[in-house]
């Protein structure tokens, strides 16, 4: 792929899943790829791999560290790191601010330290790995979901302020895929993700075909965009089926 040929990816998340997927798939493309993740033995697994540099770290500040790794700028960046905080308004304070850190502010910060050297050379690329979360929601997840939502408006606002001016932006929103955070989600993943979960490999499949078409939006899951179109046309009708979801959940799990 031209697009993605000698350039220069940070992958952030991407010792297992959907990152290392990604990076895999650039690589595999003949970009120069940096591995970030918080876990440094697999930051280092999936950069041998593929080799490309392992960069272990918060997402949040990998941007620098990532431009000395590679000796200059960052071409394309993919925000992907995520953590799949559970609960509702009852969960922990730090819960709470963990979500919102990572699942948001780490995207932001990448974003404040990119954006000026994207404008002035008239190039580059934000990939945010959302969830399908972030346009619809789940059950049992309120941190989740609300940061989620954050995640995909802020790259929404990316790509409607820089798009004219060379940056291009792409939202991933898949629903489940078969990764250690699926297994996480317990019964509520097991009644509302498991059931048409993707492989990684799928996901990255979708960014590309996005990146070839231009596209904001990636959906592994196509019927996602039936879903987002349904929770705009008729909300109520849209929450009753989420709240059945809800009731059915409660009943697995033995609280009705």
């Amino acid at each position: 792929m031209a697009a993605v040929r000698d350039k220069t990816v940070v992958v952030t998340g991407a010792g297992g899943g959907i990152g290392a997927a990604l990076a895999r798939r650039f690589a595999a493309e003949g970009a120069r790829v940096v591995v970030n993740d918080l876990d440094e033995a697999k930051a280092k697994r999936t950069a041998d791999e593929i080799g490309a540099i392992a960069v272990a770290g918060d997402a949040s500040a990998v941007v620098p560290a990532a431009r000395e790794a590679l000796g200059g700028g960052i071409d394309i960046f993919c925000a992907n790191a995520g953590v799949g905080t559970g609960g509702g308004p009852e969960a922990p304070e730090e819960d709470w601010a963990l979500a919102w850190d990572v699942n948001v502010m780490a995207h932001v910060r990448a974003a404040r330290e990119l954006v000026p050297e994207w404008l002035e050379r008239g190039s580059g690329r934000f990939i945010s790995t959302v969830s399908a979360a972030g346009l619809l929601t789940m059950v049992a997840a309120a941190p989740y979901s609300v940061t989620k939502h954050g995640a995909y408006a802020f790259a929404e606002w990316l790509s409607l302020t820089y798009r004219h001016r060379g940056i291009d932006v792409h939202a991933i929103c898949p629903q489940g895929v078969r990764t250690d955070m699926l297994a996480a989600t317990g019964t509520a993943g097991d009644l509302v993700l498991t059931p048409t979960a993707v492989e990684p490999e799928d996901v990255a499949e979708a960014l590309f075909a996005a990146m070839a078409e231009g596209r904001f939006l990636v959906l592994p899951h196509p019927e996602v965009a039936d879903y987002y179109t349904a929770r705009a046309a008729e909300p109520d009708r849209w929450i009753g089926g989420m709240n059945h979801l809800q009731q059915k959940l409660e009943q697995a799990e033995g609280r009705s």
